[in-house]
């Protein structure tokens, strides 16, 4: 499949429209959610969900990467996890008495970090380096991670126990912090009748119900190849020096506001200015304008905001503080 640019007669980009059709046929709803991955996908940044098990965040992934045809691993992170365990480690030869490198499941392009709170902080800034240079240390070599590269962490927002609050460094290298809610009763009255469909799979004599995981089918394909040409056409997206104002402008806004003890790092405006690119990609237009922006702010920017005790005292909440300051803004 080679992708096309934008249509100017339909709006509409065909890559987008098939990873959506491809993940749809999985995952019922959850359109703001595709959004964000296909966001993270065409910027190369990389991508926190919040939720409630449950609710299709790993199918979600899973999905995408199946519709793109990307190399996909799945880490689930446990408070005994190595960093060895992620990037890999040297493991001596016994025939040779030589070592040789074992390459772990970050060598990916899409690498799911399910419960990445669950980890201990050794491990989360393990990732770091990945995250941040696309590259990892074994021993003493170096080693590219392939391209692209992209982390898609999960953390259960709800029970906190036997976890570890991802420290500030850690949230800033995420783009986008995205919080999932239940899905509507139409579409989770649809999950079950798609679950009554699933049949059995069988394995000799014997049979296993099927999963949502199993129905992720092998249709029509993108590929690699065809992400990057949409990456490229993303790059062409026109970005105003407005709209870059107000995104510096905003951000500036949560350092010097009384209630926000940490506000957001330079990472916040310029991933809100990329995000915004590519979500104007993605809806069809070769130009951003102030709605991607609003769009997006809470998701590029909550996660590196704290609140004053005196704040959080008040009941005071940092989406609320956000909506103000978008107010002022507008």
């Amino acid at each position: 499949m080679t992708v096309a640019p934008i249509q100017p007669a339909t709006g509409r980009c065909p890559f987008v429209d098939h990873v959506r059709a491809e993940v749809a046929r999985t995952v019922v709803g959850q359109d703001a959610v595709v959004e964000r991955v296909l966001i993270a996908l065409l910027t190369g940044g990389h991508l926190l969900l919040e939720g409630v098990p449950g609710i299709a965040k790993t199918l979600l992934v899973q999905s995408v990467a199946k519709a793109i045809d990307l190399r996909f691993a799945r880490v689930q992170f446990t408070i005994d996890l190595l960093p060895g365990d992620i990037v890999g480690s040297e493991i001596l030869d016994q025939r040779s008495g030589e070592f040789r490198i074992h390459r772990g499941p970050i060598f990916t392009n899409l690498l799911l970090a399910d419960e990445i709170n669950r980890a201990s902080p050794k491990v989360q800034s393990a990732l770091l380096e990945a995250m941040q240079e696309r590259r990892v240390s074994i021993g003493d070599t170096t080693h590219e991670l392939p391209a692209p590269f992209l982390v898609i962490a999960t953390q259960n927002p709800v029970e906190q126990a036997g976890t570890f609050e991802l420290p500030e460094a850690q949230l800033d290298r995420f783009m986008l912090r995205h919080r999932l809610t239940y899905p509507a009763p139409a579409d989770e009255a649809e999950v079950v009748r798609r679950s009554l469909a699933l049949r059995l799979k069988r394995q000799g004599e014997g049979a296993i119900p099927m999963s949502a995981f199993d129905a992720i089918g092998d249709g029509r394909r993108t590929g690699i190849k065809d992400l990057t040409e949409a990456m490229a056409a993303v790059q062409r997206v026109h970005v105003s020096d407005v709209l870059v104002r107000d995104c510096v402008e905003l951000v500036n806004l949560t350092r010097g506001h009384p209630e926000i003890e940490l506000g957001c790092s330079p990472r916040a405006a310029i991933g809100l200015v990329h995000a915004s690119r590519a979500r104007a990609y993605i809806h069809g237009r070769d130009y951003a304008i102030p709605e991607d922006l609003f769009a997006l702010a809470e998701d590029v920017m909550l996660h590196r905001m704290r609140l004053t005790y005196r704040a959080l005292a008040a009941g005071r909440t940092s989406s609320a503080v956000l909506r103000e300051l978008l107010a002022n803004l507008a």
